[in-house]
């Protein structure tokens, strides 16, 4: 791994805590696209990865669009319909969320170092830690936070988290991107589906709480 990988993977490392500790809405929008672009730039730098095809360079800009531009900008969008600037009572406070995050950043460089040596291959540690401490910290803002656009947003962390994972393993690269893209693709109408979905719950209920789902009959 070169030192531009490295800066961009610190740098995805704090736009999680960043996330853990966000309470605003767009905040935590513009977050996770950071997040997207830094996340799929780091294939260029990664050592196994040089000498990437055209085809492979191609899909990796698509996936930024994607990740960084097409995706947040929908959800941009959806937030500004509800009108709800803000997550309101988590059900995890966001000074405790933080504490949790760096004691996940902690464990992630625990069990990098002990499964790294048992990986095909040379990795840095840190695109592992990086790659678990997504990974967890998405699904525990998947688990802590009320609103569905949050949870979302967790949601889409975990998938950085397997991307970062799909990086450090793949010997491939153009297939690595064949099945990300695949992902993507099915992430970019789950989002288009939520903005309908959000649209509906907050009209019913006034809300976007996932808590009031329960009140629904069959």
């Amino acid at each position: 791994m070169i030192p531009s990988a490295d800066i961009l993977l610190s740098l995805t490392l704090l736009s999680v805590l960043l996330a853990l500790t966000s309470h605003r809405l767009i905040l935590l929008i513009y977050t996770l696209a950071f997040q997207g672009i830094a996340v799929s730039l780091i294939p260029l730098f990664h050592e196994h990865n040089q000498a990437m095809t055209m085809g492979s360079i191609l899909m990796l800009q698509v996936m930024i669009v994607i990740k960084g531009i097409l995706i947040p900008g929908l959800m941009l969008s959806a937030v500004r319909k509800i009108k709800i600037p803000r997550e309101i009572d988590p059900l995890v406070g966001y000074h405790a969320s933080l504490f949790i995050g760096l004691i996940i950043i902690v464990v992630s460089a625990f069990i990098a170092d002990r499964i790294q040596g048992s990986l095909p291959g040379k990795h840095s540690v840190l695109i592992i830690i990086t790659a678990i401490t997504t990974l967890a910290s998405g699904l525990f803002l998947l688990m802590s936070r009320g609103k569905a656009i949050t949870q979302v947003i967790g949601y889409l962390m975990m998938e950085n988290g397997i991307y970062l994972f799909g990086t450090a393993l793949a010997k491939q690269t153009h297939a690595q991107h064949i099945v990300e893209f695949g992902v993507l693709l099915d992430l970019l109408v789950g989002i288009m589906v939520m903005g309908i979905l959000l649209n509906n719950i907050n009209n019913t209920f006034d809300d976007v709480d996932t808590v009031h789902l329960g009140q629904l009959k069959h």
